[in-house]
């Protein structure tokens, strides 16, 4: 991380930060590099059948890995409050207000049935911000197109303690 474990303190906890990222996050890169050589492998005999069957486990695995770098970068103990410059020009101008993105970020975040994230992506295509949920471990720009910016972690391993 790039901070200690209770920097955040008080909205998260030394613990949960440490299970969370020690635990969980390091869960999800051991099963990726554990499914990353299974594919070299099945690649190395051109085994199909194997290098399709791994696909759930490194969307998941890597997913994990891609979606949780992310959060820890967003994260900060200096941040808080509105955005400025570009960020909060592309957020009036897409949403209306910094209050109406949080609405919907949130209202997104709550859809998620059992595990999952809420994002706040970039459309590279269309130049707007947008949000947008997806399911478990599933990565926002591998399953969407749209470049994450801010993420909330759904899984009930972000808080449960």
């Amino acid at each position: 991380l790039p901070y200690d474990y209770n920097a955040l303190e008080p909205y998260i906890s030394a613990d949960i930060m440490k299970l969370h990222h020690k635990k969980h996050h390091n869960t999800y890169v051991t099963n990726l590099n554990v499914a990353q050589e299974k594919l070299s492998e099945a690649e190395a005999k051109n085994d199909i059948n194997s290098i399709i069957s791994l696909q759930p486990s490194l969307r998941f695995n890597g997913g994990g890995h891609i979606n949780h770098s992310i959060f820890w970068e967003v994260l900060s103990p200096n941040g808080g409050g509105e955005p400025d410059g570009d960020l909060m020009h592309c957020i009036k101008r897409d949403f209306g207000s910094y209050d109406e993105m949080k609405k919907e970020l949130t209202a997104s975040a709550v859809t998620v049935q059992g595990s999952g994230w809420a994002w706040l992506g970039f459309n590279p295509v269309s130049g707007r911000l947008r949000v947008s949920a997806c399911a478990n471990q599933d990565p926002l720009e591998a399953t969407t197109g749209l470049v994450p910016l801010f993420g909330i972690d759904v899984w009930e391993h972000a808080y449960y303690l």
